[in-house]
């Protein structure tokens, strides 16, 4: 025993966390002569550091019993996929807590499955890595079955996320799960519940809601009719807990009286009401000048889609109008003349107007390539290709053709040199 408590002793464990290792490992410390050496050595050869190892072993001495453990494996694996270097992992390993690695992969796994792309996952990690590591990743869990619980389809909460990326962050997700239980701790129905979720979950997880108690005290009444309010103006429920941030970005607007007043002026003629959360909210959401922002709004109408079509549009995906003029015009072009698809297969599906440019041209020459090989459906929906995530789109839009992988290298080359 006093062999291999020197070999961990010797390899940088702190002598302060033996005894926990001991209470949890006790086998580890009867190893034969060498063993526990190899089996941290081991580790090492995945092409981790030293100091991450020590972390690991620290946090997970787990670890250190049978061979090298492959679900963890299977994690680095995927963190390297996504262009993370072997030791980046190190750096957000806690020593409080323990890992369930075949859960930190399921999560991963199942945000590459909602459609993100590698680029979108890579970001999200870098933004949040507290998403995947803070509980092994059981929040995300957590809030998927919440939604499935209060009706939503596996579809819509599909969608949910890939319109919104965001509200997979650490604080989104505590956010909305808070929301959530505030609504039902009011005594909402799951089904009204349910429809404010799908129309303001940006809104909900980016407000952080005090207790129901608190807010019924300081309006002065009760649930029945603080459930009415948030019933009849769902909105309502934010402004109620985010007055904070709207002085913030009151102060941040008069620091611009012009811009702020332009792009109020835009925003009036969508709809929005003055002074209303809503109008606050758009008035973040939106970049640029008014009138970039008009001349973007005037380029889908004359691209033929009539201007109701675009303000419901663009209440549902702000981020459209985030597009120069330019950009909107060539998809557009890539839509209707390349694709061969009417116009209105936008509003079904706005996302399509917000992915890079490199996307779109790449998958939808892949997939017209397929098409006329009729290697695939003739009209299959722009969310089929272009939500999924890379490693799906290469299953099944470039390996379904001998010549596929060829084909798909070719795009991207191209792409390279132009």
């Amino acid at each position: 025993m006093l062999d291999n408590f020197r070999v961990l002793c010797d390899y940088g464990i702190p002598r302060s966390k033996m005894g926990n290792m001991y209470k949890e490992v006790t086998e580890i410390f009867g190893y034969d002569y060498g063993v526990l050496d190899s089996k941290l050595r081991a580790y090492e050869n995945l092409g981790l550091s030293k100091n991450t190892v020590i972390k690991l072993v620290n946090c997970c001495p787990l670890l250190l019993i049978g061979g090298v453990d492959g679900k963890f494996v299977k994690v680095l694996q995927k963190l390297k996929e996504l262009g993370f270097k072997n030791d980046w992992i190190g750096g957000y390993l806690s020593g409080k807590g323990t890992y369930n690695w075949n859960r930190v992969f399921e999560t991963i796994d199942f945000l590459d499955n909602v459609g993100y792309s590698e680029e979108q996952l890579c970001n999200l990690f870098k933004m949040n890595p507290a998403l995947v590591f803070e509980g092994s990743g059981r929040k995300v869990y957590v809030l998927f079955g919440q939604l499935l619980k209060l009706g939503l389809k596996m579809n819509e909460v599909y969608s949910l996320f890939t319109e919104n990326p965001q509200l997979l962050s650490a604080k989104c997700v505590k956010n909305l799960l808070k929301a959530v239980g505030f609504l039902v701790d009011i005594g909402m129905g799951i089904k009204d519940i349910a429809n404010i979720v799908s129309k303001h979950a940006e809104h909900m997880g980016s407000c952080s809601l005090k207790g129901p108690k608190t807010v019924c005290r300081e309006l002065k009444v009760g649930r029945d009719g603080l459930c009415q309010i948030i019933k009849d103006k769902p909105l309502q429920l934010f402004h109620l807990v985010s007055k904070t941030k709207v002085k913030i970005n009151e102060q941040v607007d008069r620091q611009n009286p012009s811009k702020h007043l332009e792009k109020t002026t835009f925003l009036l003629s969508l709809g929005y009401v003055e002074n209303s959360e809503e109008m606050t909210k758009a008035l973040k959401q939106f970049r640029g000048r008014g009138d970039q922002l008009q001349e973007r709004f005037d380029c889908l109408v004359q691209a033929g889609l009539d201007s109701n079509v675009v303000k419901n549009l663009i209440k549902r995906a702000p981020m459209v109008l985030n597009q120069t003029k330019d950009v909107l015009e060539k998809k557009i072009d890539c839509l209707k003349n390349y694709l061969g698809y009417p116009l209105q297969s936008v509003v079904v599906f706005p996302a399509y107007l917000c992915y890079d440019l490199e996307r779109i041209n790449h998958r939808c020459k892949m997939y017209v390539w397929l098409r006329e090989r009729r290697a695939a459906k003739p009209t299959l929906s722009l969310s089929t290709i272009l939500a999924c995530s890379d490693a799906r789109f290469v299953k099944y839009f470039v390996d379904v053709h001998p010549e596929g992988p060829a084909m798909w290298e070719s795009l991207k080359k191209s792409s390279n040199l132009s």
